[in-house]
């Protein structure tokens, strides 16, 4: 006892780098480079955006919150390892949101930088959009400072269907669907490459000698490119050499910020549900960490990761970082708080010396892609078995404003939106009484991770037969649809007041929010029946069910591990 208490006071004995560091490190690290190679390929490819905007300006600030959150939590595992006496403390790991970072390239930092082209020269269209997107982080950050303090709320009052859903749809259309596309356009590379990550991450078959599945992929994958690319055998896809060319940036502090937060305004919709789904999963990834035996405090690995996220946008980051759910998958593999400090170190610096956005230029999105589809099966399987299993339909539910959104970029073909505007006008001048269906996509797909959440939650309230809550969700879908905060009849997602517009466009606020006031009407008048009191049949069957699949966890831990 008095050693242990001996080492309480000076913190000694904790064996902080161990030799699972090293294939923690390689995990954590391989991550948060997969998230930088495809925002910046969505971009630099599906928008046109300079290189070196992105590599120059972006990236650094961006790699910085990642550096300072994964260097507070390494400090965070020194404390807890000096107040519990225990020499085995892993490091709660962090990095870039995969969800929200290939979302808001997509339906933020994309669609800015097509709008503001159409009135300045590209180089200030860019470089306006740099500002809209660290706006919208400080933004974010703000939120989840708030939220950091009410988090638990939120996740008592939205159903899991709703919350888990949600993210399950970007997982499906956004995280899923994109990066299958880039592995079937270089199919030599990108399907080996899938394979192995199936192989071993899905289907959970060792390699021979425990070569490390996601390595295994990298490297066979990133050899196989740059040699049958040269001799054009890759695909569709144009066989590009990487250029040793490293883009130096600081991530200076900057009031820059203020320049883009009018045009970031009208992305809240949009930006806010990903900063709510990113405080609720810390929340359950604090819990799950605690189970596997380190209790760190919930509200501090909150704060941590919203200030990184307001620090990353204060220097010029574009994308939110976030606790990453594997915390006892690396616990699992021996990681200690060695790992973290890695990552950081590498990640930081790489962002501010070039080396990362060498080494995305180096790694073909195809070899990447991979672990983006693993990663989406992941949050896809997840919601199905961490939610009831009344509640799937609900969870399926939420998946169709996703794609929704996914169609309607293809229907602006990416690079132009206006294309859209005009087809809208004139299906408009044809038909005057007549709701085209492209708009009708448009709009079920603007402000569609807002809309997936309300939708599911009301459909989890109304399967559990507590139809006044059911209608309250119908309620607030009805006045976010009516000013355009969901379902903007807008191609950009602007927010209006609905008696401004004209033609087809006005029908969409005043015909949606109606038909969610009538059918939560409905409800509410259908509560009072005797029907609607009868328990949901088979509940005591599908109870059984959910007690049944009370090991979800450990399989989720197991499949994390050999992740890494």
């Amino acid at each position: 006892m008095k050693g242990a208490h001996s080492m309480k006071e000076k913190g000694e004995g904790y064996k902080w780098f161990v030799i699972g560091d090293i294939n923690g490190f390689f995990g954590l690290m391989f991550d948060n480079i997969t998230v930088l190679s495809f925002m910046a390929g969505i971009l630099i490819g599906a928008f046109g955006f300079p290189a070196h905007i992105v590599y120059g300006k972006m990236i650094p600030g961006t790699a910085f919150g990642v550096l300072f959150g994964d260097l507070v939590y390494t400090w965070m595992a020194f404390e807890l390892a000096k107040r519990t006496g225990r020499s085995n403390i892993t490091a709660m790991p962090l990095g870039l949101d995969t969800p929200s970072t290939i979302g808001i390239a997509f339906v933020v930092l994309g669609p800015a930088f097509l709008d503001l082209k159409k009135t300045m020269p590209m180089e200030e269209a860019a470089v306006m959009t740099w500002y809209v997107g660290m706006a919208t982080m400080v933004m974010i950050g703000i939120f989840k400072i708030i939220m950091s303090f009410c988090g638990s709320w939120v996740q008592k009052i939205v159903p899991q269907a709703g919350l888990l859903g949600s993210l399950a749809g970007i997982g499906c259309a956004l995280i899923g669907f994109v990066p299958l596309v880039e592995i079937f356009e270089l199919p030599l590379v990108g399907i080996i490459s899938l394979g192995l990550i199936l192989y071993t991450l899905v289907a959970r078959i060792k390699l021979p000698r425990r070569i490390p599945g996601v390595f295994a992929a990298i490297c066979i994958g990133t050899g196989l490119y740059h040699i049958l690319g040269p001799m054009h055998l890759i695909g569709s896809g144009v066989y590009i050499p990487p250029i040793a060319v490293f883009h130096l940036g600081f991530p200076t502090p900057t009031l820059d910020f203020l320049k883009g937060f009018g045009f970031a305004l009208k992305y809240l919709p949009i930006a806010l549900p990903f900063a709510i789904l990113t405080v609720v999963g810390g929340i359950n990834v604090t819990e799950s960490a605690r189970v596997a035996g380190d209790d760190y405090n919930t509200r501090n690995i909150l704060l941590t990761e919203a200030i990184a996220t307001l620090l990353a946008g204060i220097c010029g980051g574009v994308a939110q970082s976030t606790p990453y759910i594997g915390q006892p998958a690396y616990k699992g593999m021996g990681s200690r708080a060695g790992y973290t400090l890695l990552t950081g170190i590498f990640i930081g610096l790489g962002g501010i010396l070039g080396y990362v956005p060498y080494i995305v230029e180096l790694i073909p999105r195809a070899v990447l892609a991979p672990i983006l589809i693993f990663v989406a099966l992941d949050i896809m399987e997840q919601a199905f078995h961490a939610c009831p299993v009344r509640h799937a339909p609900a969870v399926a539910f939420a998946y169709f404003p996703t794609i929704a959104r996914l169609v309607s970029i293809q229907n602006s073909n990416v690079c132009q939106p206006e294309n859209l505007q005009k087809m809208i006008s004139t299906l408009d001048q044809a038909h005057p009484q007549v709701i085209p269906s492209v708009l009708v996509t448009t709009a079920l797909g603007n402000g569609f991770i807002l809309t997936a959440m309300l939708m599911a939650g009301f459909l989890a309230e109304l399967i559990d037969r507590r139809l006044k809550r059911s209608a309250i969700y119908l309620f607030i879908l009805a006045l976010l649809s009516f000013f355009g905060i969901i379902h903007s009849s807008s191609p950009s997602g602007d927010m209006y007041a609905p008696w401004t517009l004209t033609g087809t466009a006005q029908m969409v606020p005043y015909q949606f929010a109606s038909a969610y006031v009538i059918l939560g009407l409905m409800l509410l008048a259908l509560s009072f029946t005797k029907e609607s009191r009868e328990p949901y049949p088979g509940a005591d069957e599908h109870s059984q069910s959910r007690d049944s699949d009370s090991d979800h966890d450990e399989h989720l831990v197991e499949k994390r591990a050999e992740h890494e």
